[in-house]
């Protein structure tokens, strides 16, 4: 006997269908699995024998062979074990073959017949909809995950014996409804503000101007000077995610795994902060099973590298071409996977090993080639890549104590918004949503400047030795800023603050 139903696969952020079939005809028991599987699909020969035994219905003691269709693609993981299951009781005449081709199956299961979560369920119900399989049988944990897809029916199911009472029509199971406005609403109570912090008016207002334009951020400063704390209240200021923005965000985290069982879509910018060890491959992404790295899992949101010159330095190399491009794309002998990774970079460092150079409190201890040493860490090429420098210096206690007011994240924000929203209409053509975007031919188009202006850029471009690439970035850091003042025109006091962000280009970094 010959059963078919449908399951799916992931790879690398997509999802594409997988036909189980399976076939059951006299001969000496066995169960094989084809169709290039993995150790964890291999594996599922056990669990699912097991499930059907314990679940009350009766495992065929003849030769089975089951097929994963598309036969030339590796199937990985547990994610198919409850349509083997499913397609044998089919085939053994357990289990009403009715309408089952309308439905996509997915679930890890139990010895005892319980059925566990999978990694991917979003990609895959996205992937449903696009081929109008509108039915999914998916594990109760992702059912949530699923529903976010609206045109879907997805039914949660708890156990093998469950889907069976369900597919023969003696039960029946009500289809889950998700309320994406309440999803979002949660997202709205931040436990922190830019309002906490204290002081560095300068540094605030650089991060308001690279929120507006979603620019890198490099910032130097001592130990305490409040470069962490002002990273991690960057995502407060970032523009509210859009529901594709979220969704974008969704897949990535469940196919990594990280996707809370009670939260089914990511609502809030991410903020990603690696340790300073991490491999090339935590960061990039990659390993035998190519899996997104730090770079994706902070797309739509932030990357923050502390202490960066302690990073390896083949580490923040690898970081050039996705900063540029914004998707990262990982190589193996047998495939290639692309990642999206458009992220916000934020980077801080100490000017010097010991962390005091030029401090007016402490003295430095570090000698010149010590300094020279760690700042070299950090190559030119990257630093071009980044388009705000800014210097964060040591806090006077009496300005922390006595100060009451600071503009709040929500204040801030709100002119966030209003910038974006002016770099949305004017880049509605150009497939670019931000300032940071901008390609060689969209600045020369948009970034126009009279000849003051000119003379101005010219004289700071030879006093600081700067590159070309450096040129664009102060020009795409100009128009943000003119953003913010609602200015059509990118005036001389615009490119001035925008030329003071460049504060490692000059020679004082050099030692």
């Amino acid at each position: 006997m010959l059963s078919k139903l449908y399951s799916a696969a992931i790879f690398g952020v997509e999802a594409f269908m997988v036909e189980i079939e399976v076939d059951i005809h006299p001969g000496l028991p066995s169960f094989n699995i084809v169709g290039l599987p993995d150790t964890a699909v291999q594996e599922s020969r056990e669990r699912v024998r097991a499930a059907i035994k314990n679940s009350e219905f009766e495992f065929p003691m003849q030769r089975i062979t089951v097929n994963l269709a598309p036969a030339d693609i590796k199937k990985e993981g547990p994610i198919f074990d409850l349509s083997i299951a499913l397609a044998i009781l089919v085939a053994s005449k357990q289990v009403k073959p009715d309408l089952l081709n309308e439905y996509l199956i997915m679930g890890e299961l139990s010895l005892d017949g319980s059925i566990k979560s999978v990694n991917g369920v979003l990609p895959i119900a996205l992937m449903a909809k696009k081929i109008s399989k509108n039915k999914l049988l998916v594990p109760k944990v992702n059912a949530k995950e699923a529903g976010i897809i609206r045109e879907l029916k997805v039914f949660p199911v708890d156990s093998l014996y469950e889907v069976v009472q369900f597919l023969n029509k003696r039960i029946s199971i009500v289809p889950v409804s998700i309320d994406l406005e309440a999803i979002f609403q949660l997202s709205k109570n931040n436990l922190i503000d830019f309002a906490d912090v204290k002081g560095q008016e300068h540094a605030k207002r650089a991060l308001e101007v690279a929120a507006a334009g979603s620019h890198n951020v490099i910032m130097i400063g001592p130990p305490g000077s409040g470069k962490t704390m002002l990273a991690r209240r960057l995502p407060t200021i970032l523009p509210s995610l859009t529901l594709d923005e979220s969704i974008e965000i969704t897949k990535l985290y469940s196919i990594a795994n990280l996707l809370p069982p009670d939260i089914p879509l990511v609502t809030e910018r991410p903020f990603r902060s690696p340790h300073h060890t991490i491999s090339n491959v935590g960061l990039i992404g990659g390993g035998k099973t190519p899996k997104p790295g730090e770079i994706s899992l902070a797309h739509n949101g932030v990357l923050f590298l502390d202490e960066l010159p302690e990073f390896s330095r083949s580490a923040l190399e690898s970081l050039r071409q996705p900063l540029e491009d914004g998707i990262v794309t990982i190589s193996r002998s047998l495939s290639s996977v692309s990642y999206t990774s458009s992220f916000m970079l934020i980077a801080s460092l100490n000017p010097c090993p010991c962390g005091f150079y030029g401090d007016p409190v402490k003295v430095c201890t570090c000698s010149s080639s010590q300094i020279v040493k760690y700042r070299s860490k950090i190559s030119g090429p990257l630093l071009d890549r980044i388009d705000i420098h800014i210097e964060v210096p040591r806090v006077n206690c009496r300005e922390v104590m006595e100060k009451d007011f600071e503009e709040n994240s929500f204040t801030i924000r709100e002119r966030v918004e209003r910038a974006r929203k002016i770099q949305r209409e004017r880049y509605g053509e150009d497939n670019i949503f931000c300032n940071a975007q901008m390609t060689k031919k969209q600045i020369k188009k948009y970034c126009n400047i009279d000849d003051n202006a000119k003379n101005l850029l010219y004289k700071a471009m030879e006093k600081l030795n700067l590159s070309t690439r450096a040129y664009d970035r102060i020009l795409k850091v100009a128009r943000t800023i003119a953003d913010l003042e609602q200015s059509e025109k990118i005036e001389i006091s615009h490119l001035s603050e925008a030329i003071q962000y460049r504060s490692l280009d000059r020679k004082l970094w050099l030692y």
